[in-house]
């Protein structure tokens, strides 16, 4: 494989930067990355005021391995890879990940929980877990090795955690206490996470494999059949890589009366350099600041 410098730079789809970000005091903020099938998302806070004063987009680059990916991006950046931010975040988005209560966790069986769900590759792949400060929730996650081996060496106090734990963070956080049951939707690139959350507390969350329109709402029925969940009564909120009038929105809005696009996360700032995009895009980068 070629390395990291001589691969191009990933393509880009947005970079929106608010002018009063000072690039010689990265002290001043936090840095949050995902990294998934559907590319590579940064996004930058400044700490004293919680406000979002950055967010870039890059496409996936096919056959390059995420940590490629990452390592390539960093290369061609001026702000990624480098050293002395308040704290950096990074969220890996894929299917192999477990959750489990807190008081059944025993570190060091990271492995064994998630061997229920799939099938570790050692040679290619580490199991990781995040426990959810304030929750008694563990994420356990499979991630890969030359992904960990590159955060860890760039920036060695920082978290790596599951693109669905960003997802709970900021799902709960919108959630008031003692509300009734309620199921959202993230939809990225053929992928679905559905999560189910009462009283401020997940029920179920999970994320399915979609190649069609149809696929995408079978699951979604499926789910909300199994928790008594009415199409025709209960809203279901959407977030995610999809358009007002897209396929996947028709379809939803066809066999679920009440669907609507979500926003970003409560109480925190953004640039208005952002107000560009689609308040119910890029949730999970934005919930990284709720995150531990």
């Amino acid at each position: 494989m070629p390395a990291p410098s001589s691969l191009p730079a990933p393509t880009v789809l947005h970079r929106l930067r608010d002018e009063t970000l000072t690039p010689d005091n990265l002290a001043a903020y936090n840095l949050y990355l995902t990294a998934g099938a559907a590319g590579l998302r940064l996004g930058i806070t400044e700490v004293r005021r919680n406000k979002f004063v950055v967010l870039e987009e890059y496409a996936p680059q096919a056959a390059t391995s995420l940590s490629g990916q990452l390592q390539a991006l960093a290369a061609h950046h001026d702000l990624l890879g480098q050293p002395g931010w308040n704290h950096v975040r990074l969220a890996v988005q894929n299917r192999h990940f477990t959750l489990l209560p807190a008081p059944l966790f025993r570190p060091g069986d990271e492995a064994a929980y998630l061997r229920l769900h799939h099938t570790v590759d050692p040679q290619h792949e580490t199991v990781q877990s995040y426990a959810h400060p304030g929750r008694e929730l563990v994420s356990i996650f499979a991630a890969e090795k030359a992904l960990l081996e590159w955060f860890r060496g760039s920036y060695p106090g920082g978290t790596l955690l599951h693109q669905t734990s960003a997802l709970l963070e900021g799902l709960m956080h919108q959630s008031d206490a003692a509300t009734p049951r309620r199921l959202y939707l993230s939809i990225s690139h053929l992928e679905l996470t559905v999560v189910v959350i009462r009283d401020k507390r997940p029920e179920f969350c999970n994320v399915f494999a979609f190649s069609s329109p149809e696929d995408l709402i079978y699951y979604t029925i499926l789910v909300m059949q199994e928790f008594q969940l009415n199409p025709d009564q209960d809203p279901v909120m959407v977030w995610g890589d999809l358009m007002h009038d897209s396929e996947l929105f028709t379809i939803l809005r066809k066999y679920i009366r009440h669907v609507k696009f979500g926003n970003r996360p409560f109480d925190l700032g953004y640039s208005y350099r952002l107000n560009e995009l689609f308040e119910y895009r890029f949730f999970e980068l934005y919930s990284l600041h709720l995150c531990e």
